[in-house]
């Protein structure tokens, strides 16, 4: 089966009066494959939305390839638009009309039975306030009723833009269920979201961008693994005693306030018997294996500094991937993680 979403090299600037020359995308890449929970992850003005919005028709690109079920996007655009549904940005209604009444709207725009409003409305929990009109929806109510209007049709793909904006936890959790009910019943979902801990328990592959190129792609496991660096947290009585013997024994140790960090630990039993011929006795031995937030972070350069204030545009920016200083990471497990050479992360 062809990819549900492939894009090439895809390249979009905006100019503008005021900030001038503005590059959106830079060359970039990405593939979704069915079945997929895929999540499209970037801090701010990365180019999320504008990839979205290119893939949809509703932004023209400079150059690049785009594919939605094997046909050219936007090309053959009208021949696939039936088999996919999508909320890019903040969902627009009409305030004085129902939210019943909107979904009823959109049905017959579409070609929809009508009982299929009823359905969605149930899926999406607004059974009960489906008669009141849109203005006086709280915006995760409003979120609501847009991801209704993308299910209308029972698309074979769903693009979600921030799906979980102005949800309360419930709402948060019966989102993330919704998504892996329908990843079960075989519907692609492509998800960009800024809740990485959601993403993390609902997606089973990544995409990244930063300053409108990827820097990581491929499966969620293999992207955390490749920044495992396998250390674990002691604590023990004696700090300064304990980080004495694992730097003689040869490990890279960190002193933090009440415990030590340790990397490159293979073997845990090695760093006890270490400790223990010196009567020096573990506490607490923990591993500290990698989140989507950290590897995110350390992507994108964007982890937060005491005092700095971090701005919109404070991101990393890749190298071109001709560059010299390019190495790929992982591809033959099919992660791709494009790091510069002299990164520690890209030391064997």
């Amino acid at each position: 089966m062809p990819a549900v979403i492939q894009i090439d090299g895809l390249r979009k600037t905006f100019t503008g009066v005021r900030r001038g020359r503005r590059v959106a995308l830079d060359g970039f890449d990405m593939l979704v494959e069915p079945g997929q929970v895929h999540g499209f992850l970037g801090p701010n003005g990365s180019g999320k939305t504008t990839t979205l919005r290119t893939l949809l028709g509703l932004v023209q690109a400079d150059s690049g390839r785009m594919a939605l079920f094997g046909e050219p996007a936007p090309q053959r655009l009208p021949a696939v638009v039936g088999r996919l549904g999508a909320i890019v940005e903040s969902p627009q209604f009409f305030g004085n009309f129902s939210g019943r009444r909107t979904l009823r709207l959109l049905a017959v725009a579409g070609g929809v039975p009508p009982a299929r409003v009823d359905e969605v409305l149930e899926q999406v929990g607004l059974r009960d306030r489906a008669d009141e009109r849109v203005k006086g929806y709280s915006l995760g109510m409003k979120q609501r009723l847009a991801v209704a209007s993308a299910l209308l049709k029972r698309p074979e793909l769903l693009i979600l833009d921030e799906p979980a904006n102005g949800l309360d936890p419930a709402g948060i959790r019966e989102m993330r269920d919704l998504m892996r009910g329908l990843a079960a019943a075989g519907v692609t979902v492509l998800v960009s979201s800024h809740i990485l801990a959601e993403i993390q328990q609902i997606c089973d592959h990544v995409t990244i961008i930063s300053r409108g190129r990827r820097v990581a792609a491929g499966p969620v496991d293999a992207v955390l693994a490749g920044f495992d660096h396998r250390e674990f947290r002691i604590r023990v009585a004696d700090q300064t005693r304990a980080a004495e013997i694992i730097a003689s024994a040869g490990l890279p140790v960190t002193t933090h306030a009440d415990h030590l960090v340790v990397a490159d630990l293979d073997d845990p039993a090695r760093l006890s018997q270490a400790l223990g011929e010196q009567g020096v006795w573990l506490r607490e031995l923990t591993p500290l294996t990698p989140d989507l937030e950290s590897v995110f972070l350390e992507l994108t350069d964007t982890r937060p500094r005491p005092g700095v204030p971090r701005q919109v545009d404070d991101s990393v920016r890749p190298d071109r991937p001709a560059d010299e200083s390019q190495i790929t990471l992982g591809a033959d497990d099919g992660l791709q993680i494009t790091v510069s050479a002299d990164d520690e992360r890209a030391q064997p």
